[in-house]
């Protein structure tokens, strides 16, 4: 099977992502909360390097409830528009604004 490369946007928000993670980690070892979350020390290393950008949701879920992240606060960190670019509108909103 190819994969196709990331896009520019996935590659951030793999690393958005990333970054929460070490942040909500804080001072636990990655081998604990790896273990607790039932994932690999290597398969965390990676998320929170950005190497993997788009883990598997079950992965995550996983990763957040033994960090107590809600899926909210992942959601809202990851999906944040990169600085700089308008956000994406939809169909309607681009109506209303013609």
């Amino acid at each position: 099977m190819v994969r196709l490369p990331l896009t520019p946007a996935e590659v951030a928000r793999g690393r958005r992502l990333g970054a929460l993670l070490r942040r909500a980690r804080g001072e636990r070892s990655m081998l604990e909360v790896a273990l607790a979350a039932r994932v690999s020390p290597e398969t965390l290393r990676k998320i929170e390097s950005g190497r993997v950008a788009t883990p598997a949701f079950p992965t995550i879920a996983a990763i957040a409830d033994v960090l107590g992240l809600s899926l909210d606060v992942v959601w809202a960190e990851i999906s944040e528009p990169e600085r700089g670019l308008e956000p994406a509108r939809s169909p309607r909103a681009r109506e209303r604004s013609a």
